[in-house]
């Protein structure tokens, strides 16, 4: 250390050296040098003010699941990278260029996750939950990871609440998705949020449309952008998700997937698009709506915000029914959805987050015949809404497995409706707790619950 000191008038200087710090002093003022450490680009802090934000979101998405029957998963940050490149799909933008990809200690190749599905899947089949749950219901919180352009709403690492429904192929489980979604959205205090849906068929009409789409994209290849043009050769349908303005002008003139549907996926979206209609859910219809990853099949679906632009979603999702066999599992069902947080703040501006809202209480819908099971799907949305853990059967089951299935859940009620019921326009409800039943109207199995107290 070199210091020389000067008394009275003299200017005072002490300069300090070692391996990491310089100090310079000058007269009675420092100035201090320090190697300079940044976030790393696109991996922006969350400081106190905007973290409590992020947890009332949270909490809201714990309490519109808890009603729907979805319970919290916990997925790793780290997964194989071949999970995402075989369940994205290698032509992806997300896969070619997007992926945080390198090798672990043991030289294999690892990913932070660039999204939670490939995951959730992943981890419901290394538990083998199909063979004990006919329909295993979870949702996740968490950070993601994607190399994109770092943009508004649009982070490297972001964060996700998101949805899997497993082992059901039915329409009414799309229905119940994009109500749940569309609930929390609603339950999170903002407004005007756009649905928009479409189907993309399956494995047995979808190559048919393909194939037309890249007879049409061939002719107009010189008004693609390049991305596009590569895509129109490795992986046709990505070219109907490209949001610049020269490819949106050539894919308003492609032919339409909804041409090219089989009959029995045609049924499933018209069944799809009905229910919303009867749950009141607004929505329209894009012929070109596909999603960026490989796995989807019938329904899709994307929810735009207010204040993000016609072609920024804060939330999107849809069923992935080949997924699960993909990956090793059986054939079965699939559908989810993802929500992006920061983007949904974003669309909110300044207003007040509410407060997530206990449950009053909890019900279990019994069916017999497709009718009563179309009636307790109906009702079972208003009672969620109203603040009830509700559930219902999906696998048709008889009436004595659906009680048992009740009983196992420890639900308060039992809402069950049969011909009788159908029949005297009522439903019969049931206490878990004391055996009692009663048959009531539907607005009083409502009004009852309304006068219920939370948990």
């Amino acid at each position: 250390m070199n210091a020389k000191k000067c008394f009275g008038g003299c200017r005072q200087k002490l300069l300090v050296d070692n391996d990491v710090n310089r100090h310079v002093r000058v007269g009675l003022h420092i100035r201090l040098k320090r190697i300079e450490y940044k976030a790393v680009r696109g991996m922006g802090d969350i400081f106190p003010e905007e973290a409590g934000d992020f947890l009332k979101l949270e909490n809201l998405a714990r309490s519109w699941c808890d009603r729907y029957g979805y319970g919290e998963i916990r997925i790793p940050l780290l997964e194989p990278t071949g999970l995402f490149v075989r369940s994205i799909g290698e032509a992806t933008d997300i896969v070619r260029k997007e992926m945080f990809t390198f090798e672990d200690a043991g030289k294999k190749s690892v990913t932070l996750r660039p999204e939670g599905t490939a995951g959730v899947v992943r981890a419901y089949l290394e538990k083998a939950v199909y063979k004990r749950l006919p329909l295993a219901k979870y949702f996740y919180l968490g950070p993601m990871f994607r190399r994109e352009r770092p943009q508004a709403g649009r982070r490297r690492q972001f964060h996700q609440f998101g949805t899997e429904a497993l082992g059901s192929g039915t329409a009414e489980l799309d229905a119940e998705t994009i109500d749940l979604l569309i609930s929390y959205l609603k339950a999170t205090g903002g407004k005007d949020w756009r649905l928009v849906i479409n189907s993309v068929g399956c494995s047995r009409c979808l190559p048919a449309y393909r194939k037309e789409l890249e007879v049409y994209l061939s002719g107009r290849s010189g008004e693609l952008c390049p991305d596009c043009e590569r895509r129109r050769k490795t992986n046709t349908l990505r070219v109907l998700d490209c949001k610049k303005d020269s490819c949106r002008k050539v894919i308003a003139s492609a032919p339409a997937i909804a041409d090219f549907l089989c009959e029995e996926c045609r049924n499933h979206f018209r069944a799809v698009t009905s229910l919303l209609k009867e749950l009141e859910i607004e929505f329209e219809l894009n012929p070109f709506l596909v999603r960026g990853l490989d796995y989807y099949t019938r329904t899709v679906f994307e929810v735009y915000g207010p204040r993000l632009g016609a072609q920024d979603a804060v939330a999107a999702g849809g069923r992935y029914d080949n997924l699960v066999e993909e990956l090793g599992g059986p054939s079965l069902g699939a559908v989810g959805f993802s929500v992006g947080l920061e983007r949904l703040l974003l669309s909110r501006g300044k207003e007040k987050i509410p407060e997530a809202q206990s449950c009053r209480g909890s019900i279990y819908c019994v069916s017999a015949g497709e009718e009563a099971f179309r009636r307790n799907f109906i009702i079972l949305a208003r009672l969620r809404k109203d603040g009830l853990r509700g559930e219902i059967d999906y696998e048709s089951r008889s009436l004595k497995a659906q009680m048992r299935q009740a009983n196992r859940m420890k639900v308060d009620y039992a809402l069950i409706r049969g011909p009788d019921e159908i029949e005297d326009d009522a439903v019969t409800l049931k206490d878990m707790k004391t055996g009692e039943e009663k048959e009531i109207s539907e607005e009083e199995v409502l009004n009852f619950i309304k006068m219920t107290k939370p948990e």
